[in-house]
C-alpha cells in the first residue's frame, strides 16, 4: 500500500474513532438535534425525520484560540426543563410554559455549547469559563439548509441602520457571496413546507448578529466591530472613526447569546410563539408595581395640528393641553411629546419656551395622564443623570432615538440606559432601534421598540409589506408601528403630507392593527381632532388592551393574511389583516369562547366601496356564541376588527 494513503487512512479513522455523537429530542419527539464532536462541532436538525438544517458549524473564535476546533469534549450533562413563568408586560399570554429538553457539552478548554430542543424550535449558545477578559474576533454562525427556502429579509448595506428597510423575498438558491447581509428575525419557507424564523435573545454586552447568504442555500452570521474612535455627526449621531479587529471584550466567564429557530409546519405557529422570552434572563427589577403599559396619544405624526379649535396650533402649551384633555377622555394614561418640547435637541434641561412644562405635568397628573419625553440617544449618553431629574418632575417615560447601531457598545448603551430608568421609576421606548432581544425582559421597564418599517414612513408603510410584520418583527417582541391614521387610503390614490397624514390601507384595517401588532406602549399616530371626528373607531382603539391573557390564531398565510383572536380578563379582541390585492372572504370559527353562554360581538368591517374608497367601512353588532360561524370580508389592504363581550341575561 502506498504510505501516503495509508497514512490519510490512519488519519481520518483516527478522527471517525474519536468523534462523538450526541442526539437530543424535543419533549414530543417530533424535532431532533444530531450533535457531533469531533475536530469540529457540527449540528443537524431534523423535523418528523425530515432534515432541516444539515452539518452546521459552531466556533467562538477568540484572540488566543478557537472554541469548538480541536477541543477536548470531556462531558456531558442532559435534563428536561418544565416550567411557568408570567411575564411582566406578557404580549401574547399572561403564562408561558417554557417545557424543553437540554444538553450542556462540557470542554477542556473552559467552555461549555448548550442546545436546548423544543416542540416548535431549538437554541443554542456559548459558556465560556475563563479567568481573564477576552476577546472575541468572531463567531461562526453556520446554517446550511436542506433544501431550498423562499427567503424573507430586511436587508442593509451596513451595520449603521434602524432596521426600517421594507423586505426583500428572495430564493435560498439565489444566494452568494454578493446577497446583501440582512437584520435579524429572517423568516424561512422551506419548498418542503417547513417554516423556520431565526433570531437571538439574551442579548448583552455583545454585538447584535446580522445574516449574510454566502452560497446556494446557506447563511453565515456577520458581527459589527466594536468601534474604538468616533466623533459628532449633527445632534443626534456619531460617525466611526476606528474599529477594533474584534467584535467584544468582555468578560472570560459569562454566557453568550442564544441563536434561536422556531421551526414548524404550521405558519400560526410563529405568531403564538414565545421563544424570546423564554430564553432571556429573569427580572432584574424587583418592584415592578410601577409599570403600567399602555397607549399614548403622539403629536409629531400629524404635526401637532388639531383643527376646529380656537388656538393656535403647533408646538406649544395650548396644543398639549388639547392632547392631554383627549387623552383624559378616552382613558389614554400617556401623551408623548416629541421633538419640539425642548429648546434645543441637545439640552434635556431647557423646555421650548412656548411651554411651561411642569404645568403640562401638572395638569396632565390631575387629569390621570402623564407625559413622555423624546430624546436623541446622543443627549441621553451626555446627561444620563436626566433621569434622576426627570424622575423629580414627574415624567412617567422616555422615547430615544436615532441609536442606528448595532455594535457591542450601543448594545451596552441599551442596557445602561434601561438600568438607570428603573432605578428612576421611569420606562423606556427605544426608537431608531434594532429588534428586541431578551433585555426587555430583564428589564420590563422597556415598554417597546421601534426596528420596523412603521407607519411613521408615510407611502413605504404599505399592508404589502406591513402583513409580513406578525411573523418576522413583531414575533421577536414589541414593536412601535405607531398605528391609528383616520385618513386612509389604497395606494393608487395616495397623497400625504403633514398635517395631513395619511395611511395606506382601509379604515378597518388600521383598527385591526391595535389587536394585531404588539406593543406594551401603542401610539395613537393621528390628531385628536380626527379622532373626535371618528368617536366610534376611537372608542374601539381606545379600548384594546396592549398587554394580553391569551392569544389564538383564526387563520393565517404567510405574506397574505393574518387573524388572531386575543383575551383580556373576559374581553375577546378580534384582528384581521389583508395585504393583498385580492378581496378574501373567510369563514371564522368562534370555538375559542366559552360554551353555553351568549356574546355580543361589535365589528368593523370594510364598506362596500372600501376596495376604492378606503375611507369606507361599517359598524356591525352581532349577538353570538362559540357554535358560530362568522363571514368576513378584508377587501385588498383591508383589514377587520372586532371586540367581544358575554351578553348578562
Amino acid at each position: 500500500m502506498n504510505k501516503n494513503v495509508f497514512i490519510f487512512i490512519l488519519i481520518f479513522f483516527s478522527g471517525f474513532v474519536h468523534a462523538k455523537s450526541i442526539d437530543l429530542l424535543s419533549p414530543k419527539g417530533d424535532l431532533k438535534i444530531e450533535i457531533e464532536v469531533g475536530e469540529q462541532i457540527f449540528y443537524s436538525i431534523f423535523l418528523q425525520d425530515q432534515p432541516v438544517l444539515l452539518k452546521n458549524r459552531l466556533q467562538l473564535e477568540l484572540e488566543d484560540e478557537v472554541l469548538g476546533f480541536n477541543s477536548t469534549l470531556i462531558g456531558t450533562k442532559k435534563d428536561q426543563v418544565s416550567e411557568v413563568f408570567k411575564p411582566v408586560t406578557p404580549l401574547k399570554f399572561s403564562s408561558i410554559q417554557n417545557h424543553y429538553n437540554v444538553v450542556r457539552l462540557n470542554f477542556k478548554e473552559g467552555f461549555s455549547v448548550e442546545f436546548r430542543a423544543y416542540d416548535g424550535g431549538f437554541a443554542y449558545r456559548f459558556i465560556t469559563s475563563k479567568r481573564y477578559r477576552i476577546k472575541v474576533l468572531s463567531e461562526d454562525v453556520q446554517i446550511n439548509l436542506a433544501s431550498t427556502a423562499m427567503a424573507h429579509l430586511q436587508q442593509t448595506e451596513t451595520f449603521k441602520t434602524s432596521y426600517e428597510y421594507a423586505y426583500t423575498h428572495l430564493s435560498s438558491k439565489e444566494f452568494s457571496e454578493e446577497t446583501t447581509m440582512s437584520t435579524l428575525p429572517v423568516l424561512l419557507e422551506t419548498d418542503n413546507d417547513i417554516t423556520i424564523l431565526i433570531s437571538e435573545s439574551d442579548l448583552r454586552d455583545y454585538p447584535a448578529m446580522f445574516l449574510k447568504g454566502n452560497a446556494k442555500d446557506t447563511f453565515q452570521g456577520v458581527f459589527p466591530k466594536e468601534p474604538l474612535e468616533v466623533e459628532p455627526d449633527g445632534d443626534r449621531s456619531q460617525k466611526i472613526l476606528k474599529e477594533a479587529d474584534y467584535i467584544a471584550l468582555t468578560d472570560g466567564s459569562r454566557n453568550f447569546p442564544w441563536r434561536y429557530f422556531l421551526i414548524s409546519l404550521e405558519e400560526e405557529d410563529i405568531l403564538t410563539n414565545t421563544m424570546t422570552a423564554k430564553l432571556a434572563g429573569k427580572p432584574l427589577i424587583e418592584n415592578t408595581s410601577w409599570l403600567k403599559p399602555g397607549q399614548a396619544s403622539w403629536e409629531w405624526w400629524n404635526g401637532a395640528s388639531p383643527y376646529d379649535v380656537d388656538f393656535v396650533a403647533g408646538y406649544n402649551e395650548e396644543t398639549y393641553r388639547y392632547f392631554i384633555d383627549f387623552a383624559s377622555e378616552f382613558g389614554i394614561p400617556y401623551i408623548i411629546m416629541d421633538e419640539g418640547w425642548a429648546k434645543t435637541t441637545t439640552d434635556p434641561y431647557t423646555p421650548n419656551p412656548d411651554i411651561d412644562l411642569f404645568a403640562l405635568i401638572k395638569y396632565g397628573k390631575e387629569k390621570n395622564v402623564d407625559i413622555v419625553l423624546w430624546l436623541t440617544w446622543l443627549t441621553v449618553e451626555n446627561n444620563m443623570q436626566l433621569f434622576e431629574k426627570f424622575h423629580d418632575w414627574g415624567i412617567a417615560g422616555v422615547k430615544i432615538d436615532f441609536m442606528d447601531r448595532s455594535d457591542q457598545w450601543m448594545v451596552n448603551f441599551y442596557e445602561r440606559v434601561a438600568k438607570k430608568a428603573a432605578e428612576n421609576e421611569i420606562f423606556v421606548d427605544f426608537h431608531g432601534a434594532f429588534k428586541p432581544a431578551g433585555l426587555e425582559y430583564l428589564y420590563p421597564n422597556i415598554f417597546s421598540y421601534e426596528g420596523v418599517l412603521g407607519m411613521e414612513q408615510m407611502e413605504r408603510a404599505t399592508p404589502e409589506n406591513s402583513i409580513y410584520l406578525p411573523f418576522i418583527r413583531n414575533a421577536v417582541g414589541g414593536m412601535d408601528y405607531t398605528p391609528g391614521a383616520m385618513l386612509s387610503m389604497q395606494p393608487e390614490f395616495y397623497y400625504s403630507r403633514r398635517p395631513n397624514s395619511a395611511s395606506i390601507g382601509t379604515r378597518s384595517y388600521q383598527m385591526a392593527l391595535f389587536v394585531i401588532f404588539e406593543s406594551a406602549l401603542q401610539m395613537l399616530a393621528d390628531n385628536p381632532t380626527n379622532y373626535y371626528k371618528n368617536r366610534d373607531c376611537t372608542e374601539f382603539i381606545t379600548s384594546v388592551p396592549t398587554t394580553w391573557d391569551e392569544t389564538v390564531v383564526l387563520d393565517a398565510e404567510i405574506g397574505k393574511n393574518v387573524i388572531v383572536a386575543k383575551r383580556k380578563g373576559n374581553s375577546w379582541f378580534i384582528g384581521g389583516m389583508n395585504g393583498t390585492n385580492e378581496d378574501i372572504q373567510l369563514d371564522l370559527e368562534l370555538d375559542f369562547l366559552p360554551k353555553n353562554k351568549s356574546f355580543e360581538m361589535v365589528s368593523f368591517e370594510d364598506g362596500i366601496n372600501a376596495g376604492r374608497q378606503a375611507m369606507d367601512y361599517k359598524k356591525i353588532q352581532t349577538e353570538i356564541d362559540s357554535n358560530t360561524k362568522y363571514k368576513i370580508r378584508m377587501v385588498r389592504n383591508g383589514g377587520w376588527a372586532a371586540v367581544i363581550n358575554e351578553l348578562d341575561k
